[in-house]
């Protein structure tokens, strides 16, 4: 039988820093919770893709959306821009940049597991 559990993201199992921005992470029932904050002029494809080393975010992201406005484009061109209370659902081949003076704070339950991750070569 499985036992109940708990953790908090302010109490992270790990930190990710990168270039105006964090992730805190806990994993609890096999699942990776990723809380990120994004500071404003943040852009994935300038904070991210020198780590990531691909052309765009190829980590599908769930998220909840609890502060800020963050603006997304997807590789065939299409874009939305998502805020507070918003859920996205975003598949790999994306770029996104906070909009505005407000820090973005994302909630994510799909794409973080390795998400800013060094390579561990």
């Amino acid at each position: 039988m499985a036992s109940m559990q708990k953790k908090s993201l302010s109490s992270p199992d790990e930190t990710r820093t990168f270039p105006k921005g964090k992730l805190e992470l806990v994993k609890v029932g096999g699942i990776t919770f990723g809380r990120a904050t994004l500071e404003p002029a943040w852009k994935w494809s300038e904070s991210i893709k020198p780590i990531a080393k691909t052309k765009s975010c190829e980590a599908p992201h769930t998220q909840y959306h609890v502060s800020g406005k963050l603006r997304v484009r997807m590789d065939d061109g299409t874009e939305e821009e998502f805020g507070p209370g918003d859920v996205s659902m975003l598949p790999p081949g994306h770029d996104a940049w906070v909009v505005g003076n407000e820090p973005v704070v994302v909630i994510d339950i799909s794409g973080m597991t390795h998400y800013a991750e060094e390579s561990k070569k």
